[in-house]
């Protein structure tokens, strides 16, 4: 949902006639795009804040902006700890990004826009983009979420969950499929609710993915981020009924004990998420599972940490993405006790890693010497001489030569490596 937003920042300040810097330039306008779902990146934030600090002394003209959940978090005592930034942008007044950054440039106005009134937005989701670079894009579905988990601040900082109109999002995938995009990820904090709050007969998440994937010109549907307590029958069945719906899926778990779970208010328990995940493989045996991870919860005993482990042993995720706990402010976890020390933490997330690890190199392995549909996106970023493109369960693909972008190909893999796969066109 970042990467979206930064996007369609990135196109709002070109409509004004700006056009992206190269890295070594000190830009006329620097918008930092922040998350707040962990501290480390929250962290990081003041640090890049700080780096500006004497550029914008030499450059006075230069426009600092902080957008995104940190930029919603702090509000105005951003701007009243960092003297030096301009304008503070919260994660639903996106479309204000121009008007904030002409009234810096004409009056020195500094500015905060972090209201999350929905009624009072005239541009919630928004279509803009930059010319694509890629053959694949996102397109916003539905933002915000309502599940309130107790360890996350995405309810508070995002707003409730709003579904997007359907006819919105089918005008901009048919935009997109104009100017050479054939995959498609729709993106949600909670997607497979989308359509709750519309209340249009029929119109559900699984209705919605039939819809993007019969726009012409669409090869491929993605989507993320799925809840384990609303996926229905009827997705895992259109998952597994429509050619144009990819086998991957990634399913947050967060933890593996009953006792975690429900403290973290994730509505499921252990059985229900690893029976839902065999249902999921009895339908689409070849789909590639990915999940989240929470590892140090307070309260998480040892036995709560090793059921965990159990968990990802039967589940035999592709990959997961780990965390260590990180209190954030205003959740209910913050009141939470007891703490697991931070040695602890990191002890547990690097045993978890290393499990992890062990599975994905023989999922990797078992690639090798198989025929893959890969969709190609363009040159290696390491490598100018090779094309990379993605497999339909989302693992990078590398092939020798200078290919075009947008074609699918059937590779054969050749090696597999730790994160990706290397291989040559047959067809």
């Amino acid at each position: 949902m970042n990467e979206r937003d930064s996007e369609r920042m990135a196109a709002l300040l070109e409509g004004m006639g700006y056009i992206p810097s190269e890295p070594d330039d000190e830009a006329d306008v620097v918008l930092i795009n922040t998350c707040s779902v962990r501290a480390k990146p929250e962290h990081k934030v003041y640090s890049e804040l700080g780096r500006y600090k004497e550029i914008k002394r030499r450059k006075k003209d230069m426009v600092l902006v902080v957008a995104g959940c940190v930029a919603q978090q702090e509000g105005t005592e951003l701007l009243r700890h960092v003297p030096h930034l301009d304008i503070v942008l919260g994660t639903r007044s996106i479309y204000r990004l121009p008007e904030l950054v002409a009234g810096v440039i004409k009056n020195g106005e500094r500015a905060c826009a972090v209201d999350m009134d929905a009624s009072a937005q005239p541009n919630l989701f928004g279509a803009e983009r930059s010319r694509p670079r890629s053959p694949t894009a996102f397109v916003v579905a539905m933002i915000g979420c309502s599940n309130w988990c107790a360890y996350c601040v995405v309810p508070r900082l995002r707003g409730p969950a709003i579904s997007r109109p359907p006819e919105e999002i089918l005008d901009e995938v048919r935009d997109l499929t104009g100017r050479g995009v054939r995959e498609v990820t729709l993106l949600g904090q909670n997607v497979n609710i989308y359509g709750n709050d519309l209340r249009q007969a029929g119109l559900d998440f699984p209705r919605l993915l039939k819809m993007v994937s019969e726009v012409d010109g669409i090869e491929r549907v993605r989507f993320v981020t799925s809840h384990p307590r609303e996926f229905s029958n009827r997705l895992i069945e259109e998952m597994a009924t429509n050619r144009k719906v990819c086998e991957y899926l990634h399913l947050p778990a967060q933890a593996g004990s009953d006792k975690t779970l429900q403290l973290m208010n994730r509505g499921y328990t252990r059985d229900q998420y690893l029976n839902l995940v065999r249902r999921i493989r009895d339908a689409i045996p070849h789909i590639a599972l990915t999940a989240d991870f929470i590892v140090g919860f307070p309260g998480e005993s040892e036995e709560d940490f090793r059921q965990t482990l159990d968990l990802v042993r039967e589940a035999r995720y592709h990959n997961i993405y780990s965390f260590r706990y990180s209190v954030r402010h205003g959740t209910a976890a913050e009141q939470m006790k007891p703490d697991v020390p931070i040695e602890k933490r990191a002890e547990r997330l690097s045993m978890l890693q290393n499990l992890q690890d062990e599975i994905t190199e023989r999922i990797m392995k078992s690639y090798e010497g198989t025929l893959r549909e890969v969709l190609l996106e363009g040159p290696s970023k390491t490598d100018p001489g090779r094309t990379t493109g993605r497999t339909r369960c989302n693992m990078p693909a590398h092939v020798p030569g200078v290919l075009s972008p947008g074609k699918v190909v059937t590779v054969r893999v050749t090696r597999a490596l730790r994160h990706s796969l290397e291989g040559e066109v047959v067809s």
